[in-house]
């Protein structure tokens, strides 16, 4: 069994807890928690399992990592402490651990990373002897190895598009909703997620890993951003009033363009109420999606929605990102140290877990 850390307890970590303790080659050895209202608590109570696993809480990053776990899933925000994020994962490398997150955006295609980024993770994996692989919460797979593989089944290939479609009322994070994305403010407030060059800073790095495993050359990166205000003013279940006139939508996108169109692109549609750009692209259910849409001959359009954590139905994006990353750390473990990405690591069946109960 691999020891495994889930360093987070957020909406990343109560995903992780769960898919580490349902792998059968997984074994959880600790928690890592920064808020003291959490420590000691056990994890099964946690990640909401409704039963303990027999694991406490800890805030003693120095005493977890001196164990040498062999794995870590660092699920810990990076949003708005990339440095300090960056800091911990190296910090867990050179204790040996293979680390597994979404927490690093820049390193999602690691061969185009920044120097400021790619260099310390190396200097860790030749200190320590870890290991690091880095696939998106939004989800990572929905934005590489899916898009990849169906594009494959076509004929002629004009766009690849990969869309996030989301109701963040359903969303268990209001500092992102509000602040980072700007739901609930004024049209002139500019939000730090849509600020320009970000969205290209932060989902870039997909579209140069898709990009090289079409074998096309980028000619550049463009951005595009569309924002709706909210009609009527809307009550949410977590996160209480959003005012008429605020903002209520967002549509973006990340084009890749190559000979001077866009040929693979990123988009989100995100909203506060399902009221408010009802004109723009909706999930099936209401509530969100991921949709890959392969643009040729023939053309091809696959959905994929999850759901997990009852009401919290957006944790089931959350929780496939997460089974991406924890799937993947047997397989680390197997293949040495060394920094990957999505094309390296590959997306394997659920060897072992059919019909397999949560511990």
């Amino acid at each position: 069994m691999i020891s495994t850390v889930v360093w987070g307890t957020g909406n990343v970590g109560r995903a992780a807890i769960r898919a580490v303790d349902a792998h059968p080659a997984l074994a959880l050895a600790d928690v890592l928690v920064h808020d003291p209202g959490k420590t000691g608590r056990d994890a099964g109570a946690l990640a909401g399992l409704g039963r303990d696993l027999g694991v406490a809480a800890s805030d003693d990053i120095g005493a977890v990592l001196a164990a040498r776990p062999r794995a870590v899933v660092y699920a810990a925000s990076g949003d708005t402490r990339p440095d300090e994020a960056l800091a911990d994962i190296c910090r867990a490398i050179r204790a040996g651990a293979v680390v597994v997150t979404p927490a690093v955006y820049g390193l999602y295609d690691q061969l185009s990373a920044p120097p400021e980024l790619r260099e310390p993770v190396l200097a860790a994996i030749a200190d320590g002897g870890g290991s690091l692989f880095v696939s998106g919460v939004d989800p990572g797979w929905g934005n590489d190895v899916l898009p990849l593989l169906i594009s494959g089944l076509g004929s002629v290939v004009d766009v690849v598009r990969c869309q996030e479609i989301f109701d963040y009322s359903t969303y268990d994070q209001e500092e992102s909703v509000r602040d980072l994305i700007g739901m609930g403010h004024p049209m002139d407030y500019e939000p730090l997620m849509l600020a320009p060059s970000v969205p290209a800073m932060v989902w870039g790095g997909q579209i140069r890993l898709m990009a090289r495993a079409l074998g096309v050359e980028l000619d550049d990166i463009r951005e595009t951003t569309h924002r709706r205000p909210l009609d009527t003013t809307v009550s949410t279940r977590t996160m209480g009033d959003f005012e008429a006139g605020t903002q209520g939508a967002v549509r973006f996108e990340v084009q890749g363009i190559v000979g001077g169109e866009p040929r693979i692109v990123i988009e989100h549609v995100t909203r506060i109420h399902p009221s408010c750009a009802p004109d723009w692209p909706t999930p099936p259910d209401g509530d969100g999606a991921h949709r890959v849409i392969i643009e040729g001959r023939p053309r091809i359009e696959v959905t994929v929605a999850a759901h997990d954590e009852g009401e919290n139905r957006s944790a089931g994006g959350n929780a496939t990102a997460v089974g991406r990353l924890v799937g993947a750390i047997d397989w680390l473990a197997d293949s040495g140290p060394g920094l990957y990405d999505a094309l390296d690591v590959p997306l394997r069946p659920a060897v072992g877990r059919l019909g397999r109960r949560q511990r």
